[in-house]
């Protein structure tokens, strides 16, 4: 039996070969050192996320994520339910605080589960962020325990983004300035940028697909704020925000006449590299914009 035990709802961008298929393999590699298990939670479907809020009405919103609890709850019990997804832990914590909150919703959600066979019995199981795991239950001091291949060297930009930050936050921290992700990197033997003044901006998130230009200029600011810090690269818990700032890049070059070129990685790269795993192990060939300092470290 693991140290900690969850049930687990990947997410559509984490699942294999999805855009955020690097950031589920290096997550497995890191829970595997810290003795995490993550099950799986049977059949699931996707959050809605965005989507969800683009004419289908608040009711089959919810139910998506509704029948992602009803399941894992039939799988294994109350179970607390990790995401690695900043706007799946969003739609999974949401649904539950509405049908605990309002019965309308839940008499609502409870006749739409009931046509599929499925129910939420009593009080529905609750829904983490995986970064909440690793601050809360595994804590700084045993991340920092596993170090073999510390970051030295290594000054990278925390950016926590918009949806790991608000409506819920992380438990003890600002809203403002969360600290958490600049803690991790200096539990890993890294730098983190002090006085990150963009960490909690918005990356602009589905507007770069129907709004480019108001995206990019978001992001652009994003970049530039990291730079202005002296990182060499950009720390994200949010598969979107990761995307938008890396991916995007060569767009923002050509509009604004920037050179930026700077790697945007997830916490669990950072933290297989520091682990002691090498670059494959921990999933940097899914980087866009090659790591190559943290490259050079992994071997």
């Amino acid at each position: 039996m693991a140290k900690y035990e969850f049930s687990y709802y990947p997410g559509c961008s984490s699942q294999s070969k999805a855009s955020a298929d690097n950031y589920m393999k290096a997550n497995q590699v890191v829970c595997q050192d810290l003795d995490i298990a993550l099950k799986e939670i049977p059949d699931w479907n996707c959050c809605s996320a965005s989507i969800g809020y683009a004419g289908g009405g608040e009711l089959p919103r919810l139910s998506l994520s509704a029948r992602n609890l009803a399941l894992s709850q039939q799988a294994y019990g109350q179970q607390d339910i990790v995401t690695p997804c900043a706007a799946c832990w969003l739609a999974t914590r949401e649904t539950g605080e509405r049908i605990a909150e309002n019965e309308r919703v839940k008499a609502g959600i409870t006749a739409a589960l009931g046509e599929i066979g499925l129910k939420i019995e009593g009080e529905a199981p609750k829904a983490r962020h995986m970064v909440e795991v690793l601050i809360e239950d595994v804590g700084y001091e045993e991340i920092q325990s596993k170090v073999t291949k510390p970051l030295s060297g290594l000054k990278i930009a925390g950016y926590v983004g918009c949806q790991t930050n608000r409506p819920f936050g992380i438990d003890g921290e600002s809203y403002e300035n969360p600290k958490y992700l600049d803690k991790m990197v200096e539990a890993l033997g890294g730098d983190a940028v002090e006085n990150y003044e963009k960490k909690v901006s918005c990356c602009g998130g589905a507007l770069m697909f129907s709004e480019p230009e108001k995206s990019q200029e978001l992001v652009k600011n994003i970049i530039e704020a990291a730079y202005d810090g002296g990182a060499d690269m950009i720390v994200t818990p949010c598969p979107v925000c990761q995307m938008n700032v890396e991916v995007y890049q060569g767009h923002i070059n050509k509009t604004f006449g920037t050179k930026f070129e700077i790697p945007v990685v997830y916490y669990s790269n950072l933290m297989a590299v520091a682990f002691g795993h090498n670059s494959k192990e921990s999933a940097l060939d899914g980087q866009m914009i090659r790591a190559k300092k943290l490259e050079a470290i992994a071997g």
